[in-house]
């Protein structure tokens, strides 16, 4: 085994250790069946897309190994990062508390929904990375990079944001929990600063982009915005 998957099978050892306290620290027990579903759709699915790309595309896999607050060059990013992990976290928590004490428990059916959602994500996911190698988990230019107008980007500028749209509906009630949408209120907005920082750094730094933009109007959601 290279260094490569090495890394990146600690890296998915280390993220299902800490994902499962996440849950199951807070939550108080382990008998929440919403968690341990939760957990084989989250950490299932991100292990598929990750071992792809250690077969078929290794550069891509670096790239997006290369992430969190002190793998961005930006400052700015460096804080949207940063902020962006503690609402992921929270995401995560609050569910579990919410089960652990019984404010807003969803009907077993919604939980499925919310699980079917998170893997609609990943496939949206894997369809942006299978269309653009140079999907780096941080705002960078890469060697060679060309700007990737084709696929998924041919309908939005950042489909790998609106892939998460999913995903971050589906956490809190893949875990059961209704207010758990309420951190919609604070993760949108870093989603939404995240984003239009990119295309600030992507105008000025990657030959075409530009161009791109008045090509493709809509960043997040076609014919809304």
């Amino acid at each position: 085994m290279n260094s490569l998957n090495s890394r990146a099978l600690r890296s998915s050892l280390l993220g299902t250790i800490a994902l499962a306290a996440l849950l199951f620290i807070p939550a108080g027990t382990f008998d929440y069946w919403q968690g341990w579903l939760f957990m084989l759709v989250f950490v299932g699915a991100s292990a598929s897309i990750t071992a792809y790309l250690a077969i078929h595309d290794p550069k891509l896999l670096e790239r997006r190994m290369n992430a969190g607050p002190r793998a961005e060059k930006e400052p700015t990013q460096k804080i949207v990062i940063f902020i962006a992990l503690t609402g992921f976290v929270a995401m995560l928590v609050f569910p579990a508390l919410d089960h652990r004490f019984g404010w807003s428990p969803v009907p077993a059916y919604i939980s499925l929904a919310g699980d079917a959602f998170i893997i609609v994500s990943f496939l949206a996911f894997f369809v942006v990375l299978k269309a653009n190698t140079y999907a780096a988990s941080t705002i960078q230019i890469a060697e060679g990079q060309q700007v990737i107008s084709t696929g998924p980007y041919a309908l939005v500028r950042h489909p790998m944001y609106a892939g998460a749209l999913p995903l971050l509906a589906g956490i809190p009630l893949a875990l059961g929990a209704w207010w758990g949408l309420l951190m919609l209120v604070f993760v949108m907005p870093v989603l939404v600063w995240r984003l239009l920082d990119e295309e600030k750094f992507l105008r000025k730094n990657l030959a075409g982009y530009a161009d791109y933009c008045e090509k493709v109007p809509y960043r997040l959601l076609p014919f809304i915005w």
